[in-house]
Order: C-alpha cells, then structure tokens, then sequence
C-alpha cells in the first residue's frame, strides 16, 4: 500500500526519501547511491528532466506497483481460503489448532519470562548479557506474537459472522 501512495505521489519524492535512507547507512555502495540520487533530485529539480520522461518514469512506477498490490492480493486470498477451509473442517484438531497455538505460545513465553527473571534475579551481574540475548528471540518472538495476532483477529471476525 504504502508503495502505491509513493508511485503516486511521484519519482521525486521517491528519489529523495530513497536516497535519504540510504545516506544514513554506514555503507560505501550505499553512500553512492545516495549521491546519485541526490544528483538525479538536482537535475529533476533544475528541470533537466523532460516532464514527459517523468511521467512516464511515474507511470511504470504506478504499473509495477499495481502488479505488486495484485500479488499480494492474490495471497491474502490463498490465506483466507485456507483459513475458511480449517474453519468448515470436520477434523476436531484442524479446528482447534488455532487455539492450541495460542495456549503453546503463551506457555512458552510465561516460561522464558520466569525463566529471564529469575536468571536476572540470581545473576544480577550477567543480567546485561541475559538481556543482550533476549534481543536474539525477537525475530522469533515476532513471527509467533504474529501468526497469534492475526488468528486472534480472524477467529474474532469469524464470531461476529457465526452469531
């Protein structure tokens, strides 16, 4: 979504906020590509680039953002026919997987939690290290806290449909 406001919202725009994000990286191939993004803003800006290449350069940025927000589309659909094919199952565990997930990851992360304090509590001097490693488990952390968010989302819209 947010790419399709950029296309239309225009190249120039693109082209800054592209360049400024890759200018704060501590990266020499990004440092010049920012520079040549800069340069590209300057000739935009200094009118050096013909108006209709410009649009043009907008409207293949609009198409390859249509294409995506299509793809993307096209796999929120998959999900939710998978989704409502678990629901309409006669099978108790594909029915009851959602809630399972729910109770296993709470669970878990009761148990990490306790786990992380009283480590913390026992060790007060490793607690930064404790900490530093508790970083690490985001990525995890952010794929299960996920995948629970959008099944407590779904089966609540399931309810309002139900009853």
């Amino acid at each position: 979504m947010i790419p399709a406001i950029l296309a239309q919202i225009g190249l120039p725009l693109l082209i800054k906020a592209v360049g400024a994000g890759l200018d704060a990286l501590d990266n020499p191939v990004a440092k010049t590509a920012a520079k040549g993004l800069r340069d590209m803003e300057n000739l935009v800006g200094q009118g050096a680039v013909d108006a209709t290449a410009l649009a043009e350069a907008n409207r293949h940025a609009e198409a390859l953002m249509r294409a995506e927000l299509k793809h993307d589309s096209a796999v929120i659909r998959a999900v939710n026919k998978t989704i409502r094919a678990e629901i309409s199952s006669g099978d108790a565990y594909v029915r009851r997987w959602r809630p399972s997930f729910g109770y296993a990851v709470a669970l878990t992360w009761i148990m990490m939690m306790g786990a992380i304090a009283a480590a913390i509590v026992l060790t007060p001097a490793e607690a930064p290290a404790i900490i530093a490693a508790l970083v690490n488990t985001s990525p995890i952390w952010g794929v299960a806290l996920a995948v629970l968010g959008i099944s407590v989302v779904k089966r609540s819209s399931d309810k309002r449909f139900e009853g």
